[in-house]
């Protein structure tokens, strides 16, 4: 059963990776609630599944001839920068705090995500 759901996971985290919603939205609280795990383990495993998830939608967009060049360099530098800074940070920081905040960035996310719902119905009333 467990690896079952390990796999249902996977390909929900996946699924919502690949529309451009971020899988880690809704694998790592899959992960952490359902299946046990750390909240560092599961945020690590959400950072491997992100990084195949990357590669393949990095093929995808170029073979369509849709990423933009310029200025790219400085976005790489930066993301490599504060992604390897994130990662070590939270391999310090207690389980639960992290739980915290993680919960508290998804109530935001989605405020902000609610709010946009109905901003753009009301641009497309006008």
């Amino acid at each position: 059963m467990m690896i079952f759901l390990q796999i249902l996971f996977g390909v929900l985290g996946g699924f919502l990776g690949g529309l451009g919603m971020g899988g880690g939205t809704l694998l790592i609280p899959l992960l952490t609630i359902f299946l046990g795990f750390d909240q560092q383990l599961s945020q690590g495993i959400n950072l491997l599944s992100f990084l195949v998830m990357a590669i393949i939608s990095i093929c995808i967009h170029w073979h369509n001839r849709l990423i933009e060049t310029k200025g790219i360099i400085f976005l790489v530098i930066g993301g490599i920068i504060f992604a390897i800074g994130g990662a070590f940070l939270a391999t310090f920081l207690p389980s639960l705090l992290l739980k915290r905040c993680f919960g508290a960035f998804l109530c935001i996310l989605s405020i902000i995500e609610f709010f946009k719902v109905f901003s753009n119905k009301k641009q497309k009333q006008i």
